[in-house]
C-alpha cells in the first residue's frame, strides 16, 4: 500500500512517484509537490500563507480572528 504525503508548502497531495524529499541535519523530513514549492520554502523562505496560490493562503489571520472573538 502506498502512502500518500501532503507537500509541507502547499498542502496538496503528493502523488506516488512525484515530488521532493529534503531531509534536514536533525533527521526532520520536509516533502514537497514541486520544485516551485521547494524553491519557495528552502531558497527563497516565503510564507505560505501570503500566497494564494497555497491551500495555506489566509489561514495564519483567520484563525487568530477566531480565537480572539471566542474569548
Amino acid at each position: 500500500m502506498v502512502k500518500i504525503y501532503n507537500c509541507n508548502f502547499c498542502g496538496r497531495e503528493i502523488q506516488p512517484g512525484t515530488g521532493v524529499w529534503y531531509v534536514k541535519n536533525d533527521g526532520s523530513i520536509l516533502r514537497f509537490c514541486s520544485s516551485k514549492c521547494f524553491k519557495n520554502s528552502l531558497k527563497l523562505h516565503r510564507d505560505p500563507t501570503k500566497l494564494k496560490w497555497t491551500t495555506m493562503y489566509g489561514k495564519k489571520g483567520s484563525a487568530q480572528a477566531t480565537f480572539s472573538q471566542s474569548r
